[in-house]
């Protein structure tokens, strides 16, 4: 194949089966399974297709991605356009593939309007077969010795159907599933489709034998070599883009590439257990190395101040250690931020930036590691923290210590927390000492919305009456946080916590006689942060501290 030099590391043997499938007598319908890598394999599958396309005109191929193409009518217009070579465009109106007829026809009305677009789509490739056949001349018999024209027989067409993300097609589509799966009996033309997923056919299988069973491929996890010689062969593409780039031109330098090559192995080592994807790998490094290399860089300049034209060359064996040891903390770091997408490559990298002559500061003058900030919080309204150090207290606390804790009279009793230190110990059957586990580390437990709606009053009537504009008509002392608490801004809030994750419904929101339950979902961290901005010492109201 011709694009076999292109292919990632690894990927031969997959590329060679699609191959050797596509061009001899294919099955109809091929399941793609890939846990790991789905983005790469389909990458891999665009290529082989690309390449037979290429070879042999015959073949038209469609790559849908179940994602973009949500409804039925998209995911119809998708497929005539991209089987026909049609683009619709500004200057054509953006209409889509008109078909072979004059009057322009609809196939996206529905499954049948499909089934027929499929159809004009193949005889349109077949009378473009027999056009680009080669032509055979010959004479005729008798007197009439007329020339004859004839055009050699054609390789019928194929057409090939990817779609990509097919585990969307469950949920988006679900009509649309056992269709695809019977696309060439329900046409009758020579199509292939080909599901790729990272979930397996039978979790996705239409239920009473609707589908065929599929040719099955299941692609191996890539090992830890090929994942590094794709790895390194980005080093290569970097290197054109440098310049491009906010980052150091000379960072992708060539003589760089041995320290390269040292440092995706740590970062392989250590994110390989939480993702073993290419892309998500070389996004991290594209995020962490131009950080790492930037001492390198400002140690060969500050020595080669009068040379600036001199030739850089890779550091020493002490100086890799070292920097391998300073930057290893930050690639969990750079892992918990970035493989879930809080925030972008270059944001990270500008935040993680080292200091200056980082190289040239003894070891116990380097600072520490930049503990990562809670995504988001700061975006959140005042009121919204204050609900979610509210929500952290109740999940923390146990209920009988609300009293003690938050309980305010005329005599202003005095808060007996339980004292920090060693955990309690309980004395068990037979002697043995059973140790109680702080709250905290168990994890959160459910409260009621009126429990958590009293603390939030505390919590309000003590850090935020001051900051509030003055209201001559509440008279009363808290009044005002009682009239904060009843409006229904307050409730449509919570519920906006808690369709964004960061307060967690226990009960089930179809009773309306049930008393809403909730937990909370943001860490001991993130509660801290959100304390020091409101000014509230959370370990003060703590029954159980570390």
């Amino acid at each position: 194949m011709a694009a076999t030099d292109d292919l990632p590391a690894g990927y031969e043997h997959i590329a060679s089966d699609l191959t050797l499938l596509l061009t001899t007598c294919s099955p109809q319908f091929i399941y793609i399974y890939d846990a790991e890598t789905p983005r790469l394999t389909c990458s891999v599958l665009r290529s082989v297709l690309s390449a037979l396309s290429d070879t042999s005109p015959q073949l038209s191929y469609a790559c849908i991605n179940a994602v973009a193409c949500f409804t039925p009518r998209l995911f119809y217009d998708t497929v005539v356009n991209t089987l026909a070579h049609w683009e619709p465009t500004w200057e054509n109106g953006c209409a889509n593939w008109p078909g072979p007829s004059a009057d322009a026809q609809r196939w996206n009305e529905s499954l049948d309007a499909f089934l027929h677009g499929l159809r004009a789509v193949y005889a349109h490739a077949q009378a473009d077969a027999v056009l680009a056949a080669p032509v055979v001349t010959g004479k005729g018999k008798g007197k009439a010795r007329a020339t004859v024209v004839e055009h050699d027989e054609p390789a019928s067409p194929r057409l090939v159907l990817v779609v990509e993300r097919a585990e969307r097609l469950r949920d988006n589509l679900p009509d649309l599933l056992v269709p695809l799966t019977r696309l060439a009996e329900l046409s009758q033309i020579d199509i292939v489709t080909i599901l790729t997923s990272d979930v397996r056919w039978e979790d996705i299988r239409p239920p009473l034998g609707a589908s065929p069973e599929p040719y099955y491929m299941d692609v191996p996890t890539p090992s830890k070599t090929a994942t590094l010689d794709i790895l390194a062969s980005t080093f290569s593409s970097a290197t054109a883009a440098a310049g491009s780039g906010n980052s150091d031109p000379d960072a992708y330098h060539p003589a760089l590439r041995p320290l390269h090559a040292h440092f995706i192995s740590t970062l392989h080592s250590i994110c390989a257990p939480f993702t073993r994807d290419p892309h998500e790998l070389a996004y991290l490094a594209a995020a962490r190395w131009p950080g790492f290399i930037q001492p390198v860089l400002d140690a060969h300049r500050a020595a080669h101040a009068d040379t600036p034209s001199a030739d850089l060359a890779p550091p020493p064996e002490d100086t890799r250690l070292r920097l391998l040891r300073l930057f290893t903390p930050s690639f969990t770091a750079a892992l918990d931020a970035l493989y879930p997408r809080h925030t972008h490559a270059a944001a990270w990298a500008r935040a993680h930036a080292p200091p200056p002559g980082l190289l040239a500061r003894p070891a116990h003058q380097l600072p520490p590691p930049p503990r990562p900030a809670p995504p988001g919080a700061e975006a959140l309204p005042r009121l919204a923290k204050f609900v979610l150090v509210a929500a952290f207290l109740a999940s923390t606390n146990p209920p009988r210590s609300d009293v003690r804790m938050f309980g305010r009279g005329p005599d202003e009793r005095r808060r007996r927390r339980r004292k920090g230190g060693s955990p309690r110990k309980a004395r068990g059957r037979g002697g043995n000492v059973a140790v109680k586990v702080p709250q905290r580390l168990l994890g959160p437990t459910p409260f009621p919305l009126d429990r958590l709606l009293a603390i939030l009053g505390v919590l309000l009537e003590e850090n935020d009456a001051d900051a509030r504009p003055a209201a001559p008509q509440h008279v009363l002392p808290g009044e005002q946080t009682d009239m904060k608490l009843s409006r229904v801004a307050l409730l449509a809030l919570i519920m906006e916590l808690a369709a964004m994750r960061l307060l967690l419904r226990t009960s089930p929101a179809d009773k309306a006689d049930a008393v809403p339950t909730f937990k909370c979902g943001i860490s001991y961290e993130v509660a801290l942060a959100l304390g020091r901005d409101l000014g509230i010492i959370v370990n003060d109201l703590m029954w159980e501290v570390l």
